[in-house]
């Protein structure tokens, strides 16, 4: 699956800090969302 600029995300649904389970969707026409990726940001090592 790509994506270029300007493409609209996948839905998708990850645990809050709450550990509620919150979707991309829940947002849409609400709010504005930024996706940001880190790749292994959180890897030891």
């Amino acid at each position: 699956m790509g994506l270029t600029i300007g493409d609209k995300a996948p839905d998708f649904s990850l645990p809050s800090t709450d550990r509620e389970d919150i979707a991309l969707s829940d947002f849409e026409g609400k709010k504005n969302i930024l996706l940001v990726f880190f790749p292994l940001a959180f890897t030891p090592g």
